[in-house]
């Protein structure tokens, strides 16, 4: 099998995504930070910010399935980073002008919204475009080339972000993502491949069209119907400890602790970034295995008793944080408890997105490949808003105990239902 990179459309946008990928890292790291500083650790108002850019991603992702299957993909991604990144500097200069809390939240809140906007444009036609540059026999390869790179992003940009977060400005820090945008752009420019543009005039009414036969498409499947109903519980379970969990635990737990394990070099935001880093190397070494392997035809019944194994490594992480650091045991034995599930899970979540993406890719007609990709978006991440929200409550109302509880339970309910389900042992 020839190694992937022989291939210049794929090297153009291998490279394009790993600038513009440390930019979206820079940006979430940034602002999960900066809105629970500016206001006093308000877990409930991150939780909106959350909610609201995941709802309106969510709205803007039929649109981009739509054009991702009528135009040049290549196209819309350097249009969406090249407008993606002039919000973000848009968004640097008013920061610059109106230096008041109550402004940056606005702005932030403002351009979060118009780069998930973008973001819900650009992601079924950039999902799409493999199948269309890469041979179907190193689409594996391929996939695991791109986990390769979020994990050493994980590993070295993370650590970059909580770094450059503790030593520079908010503004700054946003004008170096603005420009990675922009560089992003700039190697998407130069995709080349035989785009075969549908017949007719895009209107509203062919949009819906368009839409409705990706929903006909993906119903017809009925094993991919399956899969993709349990990965949106998966996902509404699993996105909060991650996005609000966490930041929750380091700005409440962590840095209001008289000391903690290597508080000598580690700020508390950069103990966020380990964990990151963890789950990087994981990834890291599980893609390198992938990428050397063949792909194999079923991939349902392996995914399944991975996730499984992902609710175990949850339940042991709430007993952890509920009896080491609620009741007062030690904060430090709990940091090393989360530094092994994270190992843990970085590999897990490797072996079931990349067999999971390729089969996708494998078995969905390339004509349709944007529009199956968008409603997969939307129903795997239709309830993640919800879940921000939601955890949020629980984080101001009940603490982190409760909501790792509520986690971890849904989690294990949801696998153990994928795991008996005779349509996702099909796939």
């Amino acid at each position: 099998m020839n190694n992937v990179f022989a291939n210049r459309n794929f090297r153009l946008v291998f490279f394009g995504a790993l600038v513009s990928n440390v930019g979206a890292l820079l940006y979430s790291f940034a602002v999960s930070f900066y809105i629970l500083e500016i206001t006093e650790n308000n877990a409930f108002l991150q939780g909106v910010y959350l909610a609201l850019c995941g709802t309106v991603n969510l709205i803007f992702t039929p649109i981009g399935g739509v054009l991702g299957d009528r135009f040049h993909k290549g196209r819309i991604m350097f249009v969406c980073d090249y407008l993606k990144g002039g919000v973000i500097l848009f968004a640097t200069l008013a920061m610059l002008l109106l230096n008041t809390t109550d402004a940056h939240l606005v702005i932030l809140f403002a351009a979060g919204i118009l780069g998930n906007a973008i973001g819900g444009v650009f992601a079924p036609a950039s999902g799409a475009l493999l199948p269309h540059i890469v041979e179907d026999g190193q689409l594996q390869q391929a996939n695991s080339y791109f986990s390769v790179m979020h994990s050493l992003e994980s590993i070295l940009g993370v650590v970059l972000a909580g770094v450059l977060y503790a030593s520079m400005s908010i503004r700054l820090l946003l004008l170096i993502v603005g420009v990675c945008y922009v560089a992003s752009g700039v190697s998407e420019m130069f995709i080349r491949y035989e785009h075969v543009r549908p017949e007719g005039k895009l209107t509203l009414k062919r949009a819906l069209s368009d839409f409705g036969e990706g929903l006909k498409y993906i119903k017809a499947q009925k094993a991919l119907l399956a899969m993709m109903i349990a990965i949106l519980f998966i996902n509404f379970f699993f996105a909060p400890v991650t996005s609000n969990f966490i930041p929750f635990f380091i700005k409440t737990d962590v840095a209001s602790a008289q000391r903690y394990l290597f508080d000598s070099f580690l700020t508390p935001e950069l103990w966020s970034s380990v964990f990151s880093v963890l789950i990087g190397i994981s990834s890291l070494v599980g893609a390198l295995i992938l990428s050397t392997r063949q792909q194999t035809d079923k991939v349902g019944r392996r995914v399944s008793w991975l996730l499984l194994a992902e609710a175990g490594i949850l339940f042991v992480m709430t007993g952890g944080y509920w009896v080491l650091v609620h009741r007062g045991v030690s904060l430090d034995a709990f940091l090393c408890l989360m530094a092994v599930g994270c190992l843990l899970t970085g590999f897990c979540v490797v072996n079931i997105n990349i067999p999971t993406t390729t089969t996708i890719m494998r078995i969905v007609d390339k004509d349709k490949l944007s529009k199956v990709n968008s409603v997969i978006s939307i129903s795997s991440q239709g309830l993640i808003p919800l879940a921000s929200v939601l955890a949020g409550v629980i984080l101001q109302g009940l603490g982190s105990t409760a909501l790792l509880l509520f986690c971890t339970a849904g989690f294990l309910a949801t696998a153990l239902s994928m795991l008996f389900n005779k349509r996702v042992k099909e796939i």
